[in-house]
């Protein structure tokens, strides 16, 4: 199950932008966030694919989830106009956005170019 982020906990593992006027990660691996809303179709689809990358990909990346419609505050902070949108964030560099419900192979891509985070193999 991924974890939802309030307000709280996304300044607590993500970025508190009341301590900082830059961009600082406050995790320590990289992570996808989804903003999503629980009628939006396309978040539906996209729901068990992050399950699946989150299970795949285990503690080198951590994928997260914020409601859109519960947490209005954190949508307009990143400017979220549609949904879903997904964020992703590096734990050096500035975080990227992309929006839509993607395949799963962007996703490995994206993880992969942006993220700098290699699924680990399985033996």
């Amino acid at each position: 199950m991924l974890e939802h982020l309030t307000k709280e906990t996304f300044k607590q593992k993500v970025f508190n932008w009341e301590a900082n006027q830059e961009w600082k990660y406050e995790g320590d691996v990289p992570c996808l966030i989804d903003f999503y809303a629980d009628w939006c179709g396309p978040c539906k689809m996209v729901a068990p694919i992050l399950e699946e990358l989150q299970k795949e990909y285990g503690d080198t990346l951590r994928i997260y989830k914020v409601d859109t419609e519960d947490q209005q505050e954190l949508a307009a902070m990143f400017g979220i106009q549609s949904i879903p949108s997904l964020l992703f964030v590096p734990k050096e560099g500035q975080p990227q956005m992309a929006m839509g419900a993607l395949p799963k192979s962007t996703f490995e891509r994206a993880i992969s170019d942006v993220l700098k985070v290699e699924k680990p193999q399985v033996n």
